[in-house]
């Protein structure tokens, strides 16, 4: 069973990310517009303009983050960002959610309607200077992630209960061919996939919103075992800590009735879990 790691409610958690250089997990309460953190000192919190939700380490200074309209460098000490380029700036419909940084220093990001609007939303990704849209009319973007043999990399539409796996161009990590259903609804148990990683041997932790859980599932998408998270709607997992196998878990109070969330005060809150499996370190993302 999963143990607070942070109990500061968000109302919609996502993104962890285990910066490997600061040994420092970061996270997002995306509509709340704060980011989150603990260092030795303890909580740490910064106010954002606007709705963030997943970033990628450049450096132990900087961060690169996506918001509703674009990629900002953002700095940790002083708080400041400086755009890298738009993401959707246009489209007042939609904004940014699930994120990951790739092998290749790429950074892919998923984007929705703030009313889980049908189709409005898209997977991205920024590579070199560059950000090319690469799967449209996604309705609730989410599990990212990337095997450890830089072989496959996943996505998720939570609104269809689906997970595709796309095969990687090995040189430079772009898509080739069509995406392949990997995790449909229903499967062990699975109902709405949300934030999901690889372990160090291609396990896939796929966090399950409303089922107050992470599972596993090996790589013929058949169901291993589930890690139980003291929140409702368990939203994304990040392996971290000193050995990388400490599994945390962001959950969200969002759509949750005043009675259940007075019954159960931890919804929102952030959870760790101690030696569950190897992870692998995070990439940095390249300028």
């Amino acid at each position: 069973m999963s143990e607070i790691f942070d109990d500061r409610p968000c109302a919609l958690g996502e993104g962890p990310l285990w910066h490997p250089g600061r040994c420092q997990l970061f996270w997002f309460d995306i509509t709340g517009r704060r980011l989150l953190s603990r260092d030795g000192t303890g909580p740490l919190e910064w106010s954002l303009p606007d709705m963030c939700s997943a970033a990628g380490w450049i450096d132990d200074d900087r961060l690169l983050m996506a918001s509703e309209s674009g990629l900002w460098v953002f700095d940790i000490e002083s708080g400041d960002r400086d755009r890298v380029t738009a993401l959707e700036a246009d489209n007042h419909v939609t904004r940014s959610n699930d994120g990951r940084a790739d092998p290749w220093g790429g950074f892919w990001i998923g984007t929705m309607g703030k009313g889980n609007e049908s189709e409005a939303g898209s997977i991205w990704r920024y590579y070199r200077g560059e950000l090319r849209l690469l799967f449209p009319k996604i309705t609730i973007s989410n599990a990212i992630a990337f095997t450890p043999d830089r072989r496959f990399a996943t996505f998720a539409d939570t609104a269809r209960g689906l997970v595709w796996r796309t095969a990687l161009d090995p040189l430079h990590g772009w898509p080739r061919g069509e995406p392949e259903p990997f995790l449909r609804a229903r499967q062990g148990g699975m109902t709405n996939p949300d934030g999901a990683v690889f372990d160090a041997d291609g396990i896939f932790w796929l966090a399950e919103w409303g089922a107050a859980r992470v599972a596993a599932y090996a790589q013929d998408g058949s169901f291993l075992r589930a890690v139980p998270v003291g929140g409702r709607h368990s939203s994304c997992p990040a392996f971290g800590g000193k050995d990388l196998r400490t599994l945390f878990t962001t959950t969200a109070r969002q759509d949750l009735s005043s009675e259940i969330l007075a019954a159960e005060p931890l919804n929102g809150a952030t959870f760790r879990c101690d030696d569950v499996a190897q992870g692998m370190a995070e990439p940095c993302v390249i300028l």
